[in-house]
């Protein structure tokens, strides 16, 4: 069959993208032909023999997302004519999931759309004019994925007629092949933090890897990193709109005696080496539909904290990390001592985390067509 998905992929970095990839070369194995329909960018290539079409468009917020609506329905009604495609699937309902359902019902063809969190708990919730585009592309969809159940209670909730018989899980997935710990890639990365930054070696890393944003709340984590009292380093991994305010911050913090051992290291593609360095990694963010970055972490065998709210909370068992408040930087803070320096429970964590990484390592195919 040939299926068209439609949403950020590589050379984009994010979630989304990742979940994508996955599909798509499980697909691929299985003698399937796969399209991606994407955001602009320059190194737009065809990669696992996935085909890859980017759209044209500019990277200005609030523009991004409606140049991608419109030049993607007209990249994919295209293709479905060119192609002959048997499904589409849009990952996040908006741009994507609009873009695919309107040219879905015009070429008469089986849409999917992934809800991936945000769109629901953030956009949905928070932005009322936008709120009936959502609403129209759940009820368009012949199917609709959510990533966590959290999520597809989220979804369930709208009350839109028969949202309920069409809504399904479907986590993400992680490569347990590709996310591990060995002698090697555990070195690699913090060699590169001494050289680079002059770390500590012989403290300890917490580990945060995402997008700096409000919702991730990596505030709160460097207002704990200030209450420790286990030494260690705090890196923070990922880009974001609030990464010059963070870095201001943490600057004046330590100018002020209060604050030492954070770095900065901006986006990375690398993550597989990154994560396998570290000993402990957490997600504070106030919402998150499921939390990717958990499952890597624990598939590299390391503990997690993460806030006890949406998808999170379906990751995160007793056996493997700590739930805390997103709100209460004491809360991480003593959760964080926790694990450094109760050496028993971090070797239990430790001990259980692969396993736990392994009821997730199987990418399941949602489309009903292929069964």
């Amino acid at each position: 069959m040939k299926i068209a998905m439609v949403g950020q992929f590589p050379p984009h970095i994010g979630g989304v993208g990742v979940h994508i990839h996955s599909l798509a070369k499980k697909l691929i194995k299985e003698g399937h032909e796969v399209y991606v329909i994407t955001y602009p960018h320059k190194d737009i290539k065809d990669i696992d023999g996935i085909h890859v079409i980017g759209t044209k468009g500019v990277n200005i917020p609030g523009l991004r997302g409606l140049f991608f609506a419109i030049n993607g329905k007209r990249e994919l009604k295209k293709l479905i004519e060119k192609e002959n495609i048997d499904i589409i699937h849009g990952h996040y309902l908006l741009p994507a999931g609009w873009t695919s359902v309107k040219a879905g019902k015009s070429t008469k063809t089986k849409t999917y759309v992934t809800s991936h969190g945000s769109d629901m708990f953030e956009i949905y919730k928070k932005q009322s004019l936008i709120r009936p585009l959502i609403k129209k592309v759940l009820k368009d969809a012949d199917v609709v994925l959510a990533v966590s159940d959290t999520l597809k209670n989220e979804i369930i909730n709208t009350k839109i007629p028969d949202i309920e018989k069409k809504t399904r899980l479907h986590w993400n997935s992680v490569d347990i092949n590709k996310f591990q710990t060995t002698k090697d890639n555990e070195s690699k990365f913090k060699k590169e933090l001494v050289n680079k930054f002059n770390i500590a070696a012989d403290k300890p890393i917490i580990l945060f890897v995402g997008n700096i944003i409000k919702r991730k709340n990596v505030d709160l984590l460097i207002e704990a990193k200030k209450q420790l009292k286990a030494k260690a380093n705090l890196v923070i991994v990922g880009d974001g709109p609030l990464l010059r305010q963070l870095k201001d911050k943490t600057e004046n913090e330590y100018l002020e005696g209060n604050l030492d051992n954070v770095y900065f290291t901006g986006s990375r593609t690398d993550i597989e080496d990154i994560i396998p360095s570290c000993d402990l990694l957490v997600l504070p963010s106030f919402t998150e539909s499921f939390g990717l970055v958990l499952i890597e972490a624990l598939a590299c065998g390391k503990p997690v904290i993460g806030s006890n709210v949406g998808g999170i909370k379906e990751i995160i068992t007793e056996d493997v990390g700590l739930l805390i408040n997103p709100n209460d930087s004491e809360d991480l803070a003593k959760a964080i001592d926790r694990i450094l320096t109760d050496k028993d429970l971090r070797e239990k964590f430790q001990s259980n985390a692969r396993n736990r990484a392994k009821d997730f390592s199987e990418t399941k195919l949602p489309y009903d067509e292929l069964n």
